[in-house]
């Protein structure tokens, strides 16, 4: 009932403020502009009856929160995305300051390295001119001792030369007995 009042108010005051009505043609069906007039008022009627604005505006409203669901969701991945890059970054940065320091402590290992090198080098060329220094000491006094015993040797056989044109036998055999008697009142 209330869809037919409605229906005859609107077409009521659509007939009023048409054109045809103006024209003085009046309320007819050979009136075209009228006949048109009365085809759309029964359209939007049907529309109107089966409530299909209703259904429209319920498509569009679900439509709306579709896209409101998804622009929630995009951002929430946005700020996940977010927190994950910052949360990336800083173990970037973490991580390059980690190896910073390793960088820096493999540094500093290699300069004490070096230097114990240089120590290790220092005390090994010390041990080593000691050991040549006591060589040298040691073949010097190798080479004295052969040369005083060449000396000993040849001032021998010269003594023995002279000794032996000067000497006679008497003269030997009493040296011998001399020696012998040394010898025997040393041990005694």
């Amino acid at each position: 009932m209330r869809f037919q009042t409605m229906l005859i108010t609107s077409a009521a005051s659509l007939t009023a403020a048409s054109p045809a009505w103006a024209a003085g043609k009046g309320i007819s069906l050979s009136n075209t502009d009228f006949v048109v007039f009365l085809g759309l008022a029964v359209f939007i009627g049907i529309l109107i009856y089966f409530k299909v604005p209703g259904l429209l505006l319920g498509m569009l409203d679900k439509r709306a929160e579709g896209i409101k669901s998804e622009l929630d969701e995009a951002r929430a991945l946005r700020d996940e995305a977010q927190t994950l890059l910052a949360s990336y970054e800083r173990k970037q940065r973490e991580v390059q300051e980690q190896a910073d320091r390793i960088v820096a402590a493999a540094k500093e290992e290699a300069g004490v390295a070096a230097e114990q090198a240089r120590a290790d080098l220092e005390v090994s060329l010390e041990r080593r001119m000691a050991a040549a220094v006591e060589q040298i000491a040691t073949a010097q006094g190798a080479a004295l001792k052969e040369v005083r015993d060449q000396s000993v040797s040849v001032a021998i056989a010269v003594a023995r030369e002279v000794i032996a044109q000067q000497m006679t036998a008497a003269q030997g055999n009493s040296l011998i007995d001399n020696a012998i008697m040394e010898v025997d009142a040393k041990l005694h």
